[in-house]
């Protein structure tokens, strides 16, 4: 699997955008096969847990630090999973990355070490 993620840029403090990350599974495989998460990440710091949406998108999972102002969501048809955040904080700012898994379970979501495959990132900057 291939992710490709875009949508970062420059915002001030409230604002909003929204990430989208493309797959490119191969073929015989479904996108709908694989658990889609976002991580995020500061220089020096640990690879941060954002959210993750079951491979139907009947489940979402949001770290506590974003619950009511982002939300995920996938598009099976489009091999497109998306983030979309609003009323953004200067602590928002990091690099954020996509990742898939086909076997992950519930109790590991939220750790990146186990998501086969994560995309480049693309960064998110929130001014004050």
């Amino acid at each position: 699997v291939q992710l490709q993620a875009s949508g970062g840029g420059l915002v001030q403090a409230g604002g909003s955008l929204r990430l989208s990350c493309v797959a490119s599974v191969a073929s015989g495989r479904a996108f709908s096969s694989y658990v889609m998460a976002w991580f995020r990440q500061v220089t020096g710091k640990e690879r941060e847990f954002v959210a993750a949406i079951a491979r139907r998108g009947g489940n979402t999972f949001s770290a506590d630090s974003v619950k009511g102002r982002f939300t995920i969501s996938r598009d099976n048809a489009k091999n497109t999973v998306y983030l979309q955040m609003n009323s953004l904080k200067p602590e928002d700012t990091a690099v954020y990355y996509c990742a898939a898994d086909s076997g992950i379970i519930q109790s590991s979501i939220r750790n990146p070490l186990q998501y086969d495959y994560t995309g480049q990132g693309t960064q998110v900057t929130v001014s004050s």
